[in-house]
């Protein structure tokens, strides 16, 4: 449409607004609204708004720099086969094309492996006759130390250095919790902390190993005997000691073999995505899948952070780093006090620059664990997830997730729907996707959200391992 008169140019096609009428009791039932505004086109495109309002985009770290959140965390949670891993792995992608490079901390299924490839990434196998952990490697900390106090940084190295020795000592006393199904005593966890530090007054070299914090174990000097309050009696010691080290024996060649006694972990490429493959352990032992996972986050973060406090100090260069920390379930259910050890290892992560996303079924996994104390604890967790991605759930979790954020029954019918079963098509002699597959519904405020569609381009088609298993439009894909 071109208006009359001299440069007026040329005017937008004017939109037709289609008129509606109604009784007072039908327009009433419009509100709560089911969706709010169109979202903010900022971030990763995710997908198509339900209502056909357009594309939303989103991701933690684009929507935290541009002041949209409050800090760049996010939660996904859905049930199976809906297409959790595949949001993700779109977050992934669209990051590392705005500088945003992915840490995929264990892939377990693997669900990630192929598009970290296909971006040039880096893949860390992990599992028996593969890769081994060292828990007590701080991810280039101690080399981090050195420069940091080189270059006169005395308090910035100071500082990692005490990050790195606590994430050591969690490290150390999350694995025998989960080996033990049972927390260490306080004692064990004193002795172990006393360990850990002699082991790094001795330097000598760049990691310490758990065949190392065992032999000191074993020697008692005398800050780990004071630790142990042997009262100055060998024999004391020992009793004292005893279970301690037989649970230092066990992580390193018990039933979880020796992934625990490689003398380093592979260093993490600090210029690319990197994705720690655990798929060989998929039908290993749930304690030794929770273990490896909870190791690989320990050094994941680790690495980060050291690389974060270079840069911080301008001797490294800056980067943006994304924390994929998928499988949260897995490590929680391992047995009590495992949220706090969890916990702790998320929030030594301090440095400014870090997104985090946290990946699970649902709230359930939460509620379902044996302490009040616990339960309160993984509450947090979503609490503290700026953004939450939530895909098809049934009712009662909107009912614990209102504990968060507010839902309209418009909105908790709307998740609700997504939860329906896939449909066999006789005609077509083919299944139908489940109705919620790809779509999710974004959740930063009490405000309505924003619900969309996901659905992949043909190259990330090919990316997808279990295609078969996805299935929109008439193509495939994959969710999970």
């Amino acid at each position: 449409m071109r208006r009359a008169g001299r440069g007026t140019g040329a005017g937008a096609l004017a939109p037709a607004i289609r008129d509606w009428r109604g009784t007072t009791k039908q327009v009433c039932g419009l509100f709560p609204f089911t969706v709010g505004a169109a979202a903010p086109l900022v971030g990763v495109p995710v997908g198509r708004a339900v209502d056909g309002s357009g594309a939303v985009c989103a991701d933690p770290i684009g929507w935290f720099e541009r002041g949209l959140v409050s800090a760049p965390s996010a939660m996904v949670l859905g049930l199976n086969g809906l297409g959790k891993s595949s949001l993700i792995r779109r977050i992934v992608v669209g990051c590392e094309a705005f500088g945003t490079h992915s840490m995929v901390l264990g892939d377990i299924k693997p669900d990630y492996v192929d598009v970290v490839e296909a971006l040039g990434g880096q893949v860390i196998p992990i599992g028996h006759e593969k890769c081994g952990i060292n828990p007590l490697d701080a991810g280039g900390a101690a080399s981090a130390v050195a420069r940091l106090r080189g270059a006169g940084a005395v308090d910035a190295a100071r500082a990692l250095g005490a990050a790195a020795h606590e994430r050591a000592k969690q490290m150390v006393c999350s694995l025998i919790h989960i080996i033990r199904r049972a927390a260490p005593s306080d004692r064990e966890e004193t002795v172990v902390d006393a360990a850990v530090r002699a082991l790094e007054e001795r330097g000598g070299k760049a990691a310490p190993t758990l065949a190392d914090l065992l032999a000191v174990v074993r020697e008692g000097p005398e800050p780990v005997r004071r630790a142990a309050l042997d009262r100055g009696s060998v024999e004391r010691y020992r009793e004292v000691t005893e279970d301690l080290e037989a649970s230092l024996m066990a992580l390193l060649a018990g039933r979880f073999g020796r992934i625990f006694a490689a003398d380093r972990t592979v260093p993490m490429l600090m210029d690319r995505s990197v994705v720690f493959d655990v798929s060989a352990l998929l039908h290993a032992d749930e304690d030794l899948q929770a273990a490896v996972l909870l190791a690989c986050w320990s050094y994941g973060f680790a690495t980060v952070e050291a690389a974060q406090v270079l840069a911080d100090a301008g001797l490294a260069p800056r980067q943006r780093y994304q924390l994929v920390m998928d499988e949260l379930w897995r490590i929680l259910r391992t047995g009590a006090g495992m949220v706090e050890r969890t916990d702790s290892l998320t929030r030594l992560n301090r440095t400014v620059g870090v997104g985090q996303i946290m990946i699970t079924h649902s709230v359930a996994d939460f509620q379902a664990l044996p302490g009040e104390a616990d339960r309160l604890k993984a509450q947090g967790f979503v609490e503290r997830s700026k953004m939450l991605f939530i895909g098809g759930v049934p009712p009662k979790e909107i009912a614990e997730l209102r504990r968060v954020f507010r839902f309209s029954a418009a909105e908790e019918a709307l998740v609700s729907s997504w939860n329906a079963p896939g449909a066999w098509d006789p005609v077509a002699g083919s299944p139908s996707a489940p109705l919620g597959r790809g779509k999710f519904l974004l959740k930063t405020s009490d405000a309505p959200g924003h619900p969309f569609q996901l659905e992949f381009t043909p190259l990330e088609y090919s990316l997808s391992d279990t295609n078969k298993r996805w299935v929109i439009t008439g193509e495939a894909g994959e969710g999970q």
